[in-house]
């Protein structure tokens, strides 16, 4: 049997390789996932920083997962955190804008119904469509992400398309 060339990843080299390949991806996963409100580049940044201190249990095959655990984790953390801090503020929205009214009236509208259309997907669904769909991700791709197979991101993506028609095909 043949043994493994790197039982860690405290090697700088391989650190770096790992953070190279995952980044980006794990930043669009907490994105479509958690929304902006949480700072996902914060939570990237990080997990990669637990990932090193943590170099020496996590062997580089087991990295991504890692990764992706740790920083789910942490959004929901800060999730959890903002509606507490939430409950005690109140965040006024500005009230002016240079868009006519029947424009600002429609946009809010549209909005409204694609942000209660997503909300209305599942969480699988959501993130599978939004990664291929708005990123551009393959299904191959997506599925090796999420650690699923290729039919059911398939299948999810076909599912949330078919019931974001449903929410919002009356506006075309």
């Amino acid at each position: 049997m043949p043994e493994k060339l790197h039982k860690n990843v405290c090697d700088d080299n391989i650190f770096s390789v790992i953070y190279r390949e995952y980044s980006h991806d794990l930043l669009k996963y907490l994105y479509y996932k958690f929304g902006e409100s949480c700072d996902p580049r914060d939570k990237v940044q990080d997990a990669f920083v637990k990932l090193l201190d943590k170099c020496k249990e996590v062997p580089p095959d087991s990295a991504k997962g890692f990764l992706f655990k740790v920083a789910s984790n942490m959004m929901l953390n800060e999730i959890k955190h903002q509606k507490v801090v939430l409950k005690y503020k109140k965040i006024k929205p500005k009230e002016y804008t240079n868009e006519s009214p029947e424009f600002v009236l429609e946009e809010k509208e549209f909005l409204k119904k694609y942000q209660k259309a997503l909300s209305l997907l599942t969480e699988d669904q959501r993130v599978a469509f939004l990664l291929n769909k708005v990123e551009g991700k393959k299904q191959a791709e997506i599925a090796e992400m999420l650690g699923t197979t290729r039919k059911a991101i398939e299948n999810r993506v076909y599912m949330a398309y078919n019931n974001l028609k449903k929410s919002i095909g009356e506006l075309k």
